[in-house]
């Protein structure tokens, strides 16, 4: 796994929050890398669902004019299809 390239950047945070992280042995750079890697996680997925859903409304629009292509194969266990 190659080595991640770390950049300084300054933030500007509440001083009694950032005093008890002290306090408590919070690593703050840390807690704010998880939190901005799961908030450009969901952006991500926010914009691909929205870049895309076009593609998923026609897909909904063809399942309820046709059906589902695996109907047959996807319902539920102890069905005929299960049996074969």
């Amino acid at each position: 796994m190659a080595p991640t390239t770390k950049r300084k950047t300054s933030l500007t945070l509440d001083a009694d929050v950032l005093d008890c992280a002290k306090t408590f042995e919070i690593n703050v750079s840390a807690v704010a890398e998880a939190a901005l890697k799961k908030a450009v996680a969901e952006a991500r997925q926010k914009q691909w669902l929205e870049e895309n859903a076009d593609a998923f409304a026609a897909q909904a629009h063809w399942h309820a004019h046709n059906g589902h292509p695996l109907a047959e194969i996807i319902c539920a266990p102890g069905a005929s299809s299960w049996n074969a």
